[in-house]
């Protein structure tokens, strides 16, 4: 007869899911007298297909090491990236990865399917297909005993049997953004997602980039940020970021308004990619972390992953943040003796949550911040964009510094404040200084570049309050969302 009760079941075998799994399999504890039994079920265990999820920072690399983990990155045709290139009205800027550290880039699905492979040689891990449909609680203390999933046919007939209870000491939810335990689990202390726009997504054949293994940001006037890099020999993954509410024609969107400001390299293979595939979207969500194990959450059961926290994926670093989520939790279940011990759980929790916060606040307030100065919208914010754009342009310490915190190789949120607000006064001093195009009033047809007379300095001045205050207004929240603790 089938044994369904295990020490740990984890919901959902994707990037936390799966690298969860084979952490917990490593664990040898002085307390416990005999290995871990772990579940790990999913839906699906085909490969997955998906648009983002492709670009793993350095950070992200040295926590697949710590987990013994770095294989999954061998044998699907991964790509080292070694930096980032940000495009912005012609020009380009070069910001190299410090101290030769390189990320990597490659087809989501391959990746996941290399981390499922490990996990599935792991000692005392079953992987299981299966579909999750509730969680099963105790009738009297509502507390979390396990979940009732029902499995795949054995035959891949797509059919599905009966719904079975599987047991477990503690239940890790990790079934990705659109988590459908998300509320059960968090109950009042539960946040709500927020989108400001779509990443659509397409896939490039044989294109050349600015500056090859090097993510691409492309800055759009009047659009959204487009994200380019490399994820196999032949494919490169575009993304173009297209705000709420969608257009209904988004091929003739992209060619229209976006396609032409992007290098001239791509422009051919841009236009075969739209017409040979279908465009594919994916919504760029925000949710902020919120403490779990309290007396809001649900006993028996916590949230991992994209379930519980979300950042812009401009940045790439949500598996970086995710794997290093998965170190230290791993660190610390490792000396639990007992998983049934709520009590011990819910202090684990509340340490984890707060010792993640290095490098997971740094990485969600550095995404969506670099997105509003990126997707400038407004005057003010447009004045920012510049100004980051000729702060990279100063090199040394001002790409150091930014590309060390975007990598995680520096997960300091003070660090990240000094940056963001030195990038904010060097835009007002960029503004009172720097010459910029105006028009002729002989009425030549090209604009000449002037700096501002002295005569517009009481107008700057007040719109240099105006940028500042813009600045706080994008920082100051996205702040605060990570440091509450309620």
């Amino acid at each position: 007869m089938r044994t369904n009760h295990y020490d740990i079941l984890i919901v959902g075998a994707g990037v936390a899911g799966s690298a969860l799994a084979h952490a917990l399999s490593t664990i040898t504890s002085k307390s416990r007298g005999s290995p871990i039994r772990v579940a790990l079920l999913e839906r699906s265990l085909s490969e997955p297909d998906r648009i983002v999820g492709e670009l793993l920072q350095p950070a992200g690399v040295a926590a697949l090491q710590k987990l013994g983990l770095e294989g999954a990155l061998e044998e699907i045709d991964a790509i080292p990236e070694h930096g980032y290139c940000v495009v912005h009205s012609g020009r380009l800027v070069h910001i190299p990865y410090p101290d030769g550290r390189q990320g990597r880039s490659f087809h989501h699905g391959r990746f996941i399917m290399r981390l499922r492979e490990f996990t599935r040689r792991a000692p005392g891990v079953d992987v299981i297909e299966a579909t999750v449909n509730e969680l099963i609680e105790c009738e009297h203390t509502k507390r979390v005993l396990g979940v009732r999933a029902t499995r795949s046919s054995p035959g891949g007939d797509g059919s599905k049997g009966e719904k079975e209870p599987f047991f477990a000491d503690l239940v890790v939810i990790a079934d990705g953004c659109f988590s459908n335990f998300r509320n059960a689990v968090m109950g009042g202390s539960a946040r709500q997602s927020s989108t400001r726009s779509y990443f659509v997504g397409a896939i490039l054949k044989n294109a050349q980039l600015p500056i090859p293994q090097h993510g691409t940001v492309a800055l759009v006037k009047g659009q959204g940020p487009v994200l380019l890099y490399q994820i196999s020999e032949h494919d490169t993954r575009m993304l173009v970021d297209v705000k709420h509410p969608l257009p209904s024609d988004l091929k003739g969107h992209i060619l229209a308004n976006v396609v032409p400001q992007l290098p001239a390299s791509l422009h051919v293979p841009i236009q075969e990619a739209l017409d040979r595939d279908r465009l594919r979207r994916m919504p760029n969500s925000f949710l902020p972390s919120v403490e779990q194990g309290g007396r809001y959450t649900k006993e028996g059961v916590f949230l991992l992953g994209d379930s519980w926290n979300m950042r812009h994926p401009l940045t790439g670093g949500g598996m970086a943040v995710a794997l290093n989520d998965v170190v230290l939790l791993a660190q610390m279940l490792g000396k639990v003796g007992n998983y049934s011990n709520w009590n011990q759980i819910s202090d684990i929790l509340a340490r984890w949550h707060w010792a993640r916060k290095s490098l997971a606040s740094t990485i969600n307030i550095l995404s969506v911040a670099l997105y509003d100065l990126f997707g400038a919208d407004d005057e003010c914010l447009t004045v920012l964009q510049n100004g980051c754009f000729k702060y990279f342009e100063c090199g040394g310490e001002c790409i150091r510094g930014p590309v060390s915190l975007l990598s995680g190789i520096a997960p300091s949120p003070a660090l990240l404040f000094y940056h963001f607000y030195k990038v904010a006064f060097y835009s007002i001093w960029v503004m009172f200084t720097h010459p910029r195009a105006v028009n002729n009033s002989k009425g030549e047809p090209k604009p000449t570049l002037s700096a501002p007379p002295v005569w517009e300095y009481p107008f700057l001045l007040i719109k240099s309050i105006k940028v500042f205050w813009t600045a706080c207004v994008v920082f100051g929240p996205l702040l605060w969302s990570e440091i509450r603790w309620w």
